[in-house]
């Protein structure tokens, strides 16, 4: 049974705002540390939900959705989630592969014939070894409500390295090619199989293409302290074998390939950036995904349940079939088929090390499912980290999770 409402009170622009939410007595850890992260001012607006074996024992929210306005975040409010979209969108293409639909060892020239490398597999995309993690031709803001145009310029280019042979963090592309494979087997769009199949008969409050009533409420991005023009990485130069040396320089250089990968589409090109309507109703498969904390833990419950994917499907996508030095990100990664495994862009305490799985989002989100331990845990927030910082505050709320089992 659910209790122990939590007290803590927060003021924003003089209004008193409390967490609000219930929390399991057992997982009394997991309250003490979401309503440190607000006392220690880590926060603007947040939600944490953890469901056990189906039973939703952790939900809890607060803060400001808005910092302009001061609006409150409520029990229902929603945010873009970035790159937590993937596994969600990684999910759709594997129940078409259930059916039979798709086959992920195959070419994607046999789904997609305009495709324009005849060695990329769908598995290549899924897994980001495609070799084509960056667009090369700026995209127009013309084109971002229209996905099949930008799925085109990424198909007619050659990749990187040969597909198969290295992986490399697919931040946007990924999105684009495995969105055109779904369109071209069933001629709806990512977010519509998703709606259709996914969210709309479980009732989760997930959106890839968010209607209008959902962006009305939807929680604005903050960059917190940072402003849009510094450095999202801070490192010093240093030994030319660490990592966070190479991190530094391509953080520097505007044609690294860790910019272009993750900084076309650009989104502030659009007056607000990622906050503008165009964004929150484009869907883009790889980041556009707009959902509830309880929505994407739900989405989790309902996956390592097997009530979205049959268990054998989802056994076999989340084995680990990448892992080491990301040729995009340069540190450690790992992938199974869409989902991310446990690696330093996706932290996990030991207890999940061999277990977790599921995707982190930009700024500090995440999303994740854990069959063995019966998790299905997902962390929204509004005010955008770096990529340390924001994964700290979910790792801290993932290990109270862990160390309540």
């Amino acid at each position: 049974m659910l209790g122990s409402e939590t007290k803590q009170a927060l003021t924003f622009m003089g209004v008193d705002m409390a967490i609000g939410g219930h929390c399991d007595p057992r997982f009394f850890r997991v309250r003490e540390v979401f309503e440190r992260h607000f006392a220690e001012g880590a926060e603007l607006g947040a939600a944490f939900t953890v469901f056990l074996d189906g039973e939703r024992v952790v939900d809890l929210w607060g803060g400001v959705a808005d910092r302009t306005t001061g609006r409150a975040w409520g029990a229902h409010t929603p945010v873009l989630a970035y790159s937590c979209t993937k596994a969600v969108t990684a999910t759709a293409l594997l129940l078409l592969a259930e059916r039979g639909l798709i086959d992920v060892a195959a070419p994607i020239r046999e789904y997609w014939p305009e495709f324009g490398t005849a060695s990329v597999t769908v598995e290549h995309v899924l897994t980001h070894q495609a070799g084509l993690p960056a667009i090369e031709e700026q995209v127009p803001v013309a084109e971002f409500e229209d996905q099949p145009a930008i799925a085109a310029r990424i198909a007619a280019q050659t990749p990187v390295w040969e597909p198969g042979t290295a992986h490399g963090y697919h931040a946007v592309t990924y999105g684009f090619l495995v969105g055109e494979i779904i369109r071209r087997v069933t001629g709806k769009s990512a977010g519509d199989v998703v709606s259709a199949e996914i969210a709309g008969p479980r009732g989760l409050e997930l959106w890839l293409g968010a209607p209008p009533d959902v962006i009305e409420r939807t929680a604005r991005l903050s960059a917190g302290e940072r402003t849009q023009a510094e450095p999202v990485i801070e490192v010093e130069d240093g030994d030319p074998a660490n990592p966070m040396t190479a991190i530094a320089a391509a953080a520097r250089d505007r044609d690294s390939l860790m910019n272009r990968a993750l900084g076309n589409p650009s989104v502030h090109l659009l007056p607000g950036g990622a906050n503008n309507p165009v964004i929150l109703r484009a869907g883009w498969p790889a980041m556009g995904m707009v959902a509830t904390a309880r929505g994407l833990a739900a989405f989790y419950a309902d996956l390592i349940a097997g009530r979205i994917l049959r268990p054998e499907t989802l056994s076999d996508a989340v084995r680990r079939r990448v892992r080491g030095p990301d040729r995009v990100l340069y540190i450690d990664s790992s992938f199974g088929l869409g989902y991310m495994r446990p690696a330093l862009t996706f932290l996990t305490p030991a207890a999940g090390e061999e277990t977790a799985f599921g995707h982190t989002g930009l700024g500090g989100s995440i999303g994740l499912g854990d069959v063995e331990n019966g998790l299905g845990v997902a962390y929204t927030m509004n005010k955008l980290a770096d990529a340390v910082g924001g994964s700290l505050r979910a790792y801290h709320l993932v290990a109270a999770t862990y160390d309540s089992l």
